[in-house]
């Protein structure tokens, strides 16, 4: 029994998976912002009594949170002492040379202020180069001095870096010490451990970074631990990483930075699977949830992988999944301007409480949830009937947006949507058009809670067939994370000349990160035969300001040799990258090594009771607003239909966790993996 959590801003969605009985259970319950356990506690409750089964039953949960990436776009981290090398004490003020867009854009921008204030931090008399050789000895009088002073001034946790400490962590590691038996309870992080390689402003701020969500983090998975043991859950905690990998949640508390895109993880492992398996190799994953909807590509079944993300005004440079968000969901609140009476929407949500007008639970504002109720896209009940509408109050809502406007309350609602996907067509065109893909090469995956509500308009606009939609696309999420493999990298910082480099030194490297990166596996307990080794370069020509990832191939490690195999895929990559070449000397910047550990696939069966005749299917007629009329639609079972089931347009889809709707002139095809195809009908004309 596996169990995957998602907290989103409006719902927390759980699947757990019986991989004795190749079962799968889904459960929806209202998110909780106060204390995300409590809404996480009663998810657990729910879907055990959904699945017939005690919470002792389960034996792993694995969890995606966006604690560490609220806590750090709200500002309300830590407070983060800093200890720099002396002369370095403005690092985190002078950042990189960076303007927020055009002109206009820094004129008006108000800088926000570093995650550890200028009055937390201290400069220590010590000084290493750039190949770890100590210039300066660590004056450790000096340093205690300091210490004192900072820690005995109320912060709430230390970062320790240090310049050019990933060549030399000596006086990092020794710092430490010193706080340790100082102030015992205070937590510490190094930048030599948390991100080792060079850069000065990215290591510091992304150890900072850590440090001013790691107190929150640490409190949250502690709380979540004892709520799920108060229902009785007896097996371990699992985090999601920004990075699609799992981690445990000790090492989650003890680094937490690397949590920052945990949330959107899950969706876009789950899409590459559904690529996989589908064989359609270039997807865009579609996450449309209650607050923001999140948006990636999928090329040959794999995600693309930044090295660095922004979380606010603030780089992290830790591994995550290429995913762009913007503030569109089904919670977006609809309203006119009062300067120039023009309709918006978003990114001010709703969220869980009070939520949509339609929810009955205290909203007034109109949302794009009650627009699609009361143009018919939404039934009247929602969650297999447990969650009934205030469909009256939606559209008293609308109609004070229309009425405003001079727009009848259901064409206020089309225009509600036609806003939300314009600014969702936005994200997508960011991540396809101004990359140079183009998106009618692409299908649509859509998932989250209102993500099928919306992709078949999306993909109208676009061209970009076919829409996927997965059997259980509301709670994708959740099921992305019981798929996600156990991932961790170890890196290690190494700039020259590859001319001049003894080839017998790099894999000695190579060697020590592989035995940390075992170390690492056997702390996870994940078994041998799941276990794997991913060994990659950075390289880049003399003087270049990047870098391009290189994969180096396990055999060649062990051998010691094959160098020059390794220049010549750069040489290709680079001309395949970037359309060019150099006949210039290559550089060595870092060796890394990813340690993964394999979990089992969910395989989804069939029903046995299916159909393909879609008339047996169908529950109930409604009529729906479609190109400004309203029209009779099919409110039709999804899970009634079988393989090779046709639905032809317009009707309403209908499941426990998701309602699709499927567009005039569309039909949609249920294929031998229980996805929902969607396609125009004139395909291929």
């Amino acid at each position: 029994m596996r169990l995957g959590v998602d907290v989103g801003g409006t719902f927390t969605d759980l699947l757990l998976q019986d991989d004795a009985a190749n079962k799968t259970y889904r459960a929806k319950t209202p998110s909780t912002p106060q204390d995300q356990s409590i809404g996480v506690a009663e998810g657990v409750r729910l879907i055990c009594e959904k699945a017939g089964v005690k919470p002792s039953d389960i034996s792993l949960v694995l969890h995606g949170t966006t604690v560490a990436t609220n806590a750090v776009l709200e500002g309300k981290g830590a407070r983060v002492g800093l200890l720099v090398t002396e002369g370095f004490e403005h690092t985190l003020h002078l950042a990189k040379s960076w303007t927020p867009g055009p002109l206009f854009g820094w004129i008006v921008m108000d800088k926000p202020d570093p995650l550890a204030a200028l009055k937390d931090t201290r400069g220590i008399p010590e000084r290493v180069d750039a190949r770890g050789n100590v210039v300066h000895e660590l004056d450790e009088a000096k340093a205690i001095e300091l210490i004192d002073d900072l820690c005995g001034s109320g912060i709430e946790a230390l970062t320790i870096s240090l310049m050019h400490s990933y060549a030399n962590p000596a006086h990092e590691r020794r710092l430490r010490e010193l706080v340790q038996e100082r102030f015992p309870d205070m937590t510490v992080s190094l930048s030599s451990d948390i991100l080792p390689e060079f850069r000065e402003y990215d290591r510091a701020i992304t150890t900072v970074m850590n440090d001013y969500v790691r107190p929150i983090m640490t409190r949250y998975l502690s709380r979540i631990e004892q709520r799920l043991k108060e229902v009785g859950v007896e097996s371990r905690l699992h985090i999601v990483r920004s990075d699609g990998g799992l981690m445990s949640a000790e090492a989650a508390a003890q680094r937490p930075v690397h949590t920052v895109l945990s949330g959107p993880a899950g969706g876009v492992t789950a899409t590459a699977m559904t690529a996989r398996r589908t064989g359609i190799n270039k997807l865009l994953a579609f996450d449309m949830g209650g607050t923001s909807t999140d948006v990636s590509v999928i090329i040959d079944g794999n995600p693309m992988i930044s090295r660095s993300t922004d979380v606010g005004y603030f780089p992290a440079k830790v591994p995550t999944l290429d995913v762009r968000s913007v503030g569109a969901g089904g919670g977006s609140i609809a309203e006119v301007s009062e300067l120039t009476t023009s309709l918006r929407v978003g990114p001010r949500s709703a969220g869980a409480m009070p939520g949509p007008v339609a929810y009955g639970r205290g909203g007034t504002e109109p949302t794009v949830s009650d627009a699609n109720v009361i143009l018919g896209y939404l039934p009247s009940r929602l969650l297999g009937g447990d969650m009934t509408l205030d469909v009256d109050g939606a559209r008293e809502a609308v109609a004070s947006i229309g009425k405003s406007i001079g727009l009848s309350s259901e064409d206020a609602a089309q225009g509600i949507l036609d806003i939300a996907n314009e600014v969702m067509l936005g994200a997508l065109r960011v991540i396809t058009v101004q990359r140079g893909l183009d998106p009618r090469d692409f299908g649509i995956v859509a998932f989250g809670g209102a993500g099928p509500l919306h992709a078949n308009a999306m993909a109208q606009v676009l061209g970009c067939y076919p829409v996927v939609v997965p059997h259980n696309p509301g709670v994708l999420s959740a099921l992305g994370f019981l798929e996600a493999e156990f991932k961790n990298e170890f890196v290690q910082t190494l700039i020259g000349s590859v001319a001049g480099m003894n080839d017998g030194k790099v894999f000695e490297h190579f060697a020590d990160l592989r035995g940390k990166a075992l170390e690492w596996l056997d702390e996870q307990e994940v078994e041998t035969t799941d276990r794997g080794l991913k060994y990659t370069m950075d390289l880049r020509y003399e003087q270049q300001g990047f870098e391009v990832e290189i994969t180096v191939p396990s055999e060649m490690i062990d051998k010691a040799d094959g160098l020059d195999t390794v220049l010549k895929d750069f040489h290709e990559t680079h001309e395949r990258l970037y359309g060019v070449r150099f006949d210039l000397p290559i550089e060595l910047v870092a060796l890394r090594v990813v340690a993964t550990g394999a979990t089992p696939p969910v395989e989804y069966t069939m029903p046995e009771d299916g159909t393909t005749d879609v008339a047996e299917a169908i529950i109930e007629t409604q009529p729906a607003y479609f190109h400004g009329e309203w029209i009779d639609t099919p409110h039709i079972d999804r899970d009634r239909l079988a393989t090779g089931a046709r639905i032809e347009g317009p009707a309403i889809v209908r499941q426990y966790d998701t309602t699709t709707v499927l567009l005039p002139d569309h039909y949609a095809e249920v294929d031998e993996t229980g996805n929902l195809m969607i396609w125009p009908t004139n395909k291929g004309e």
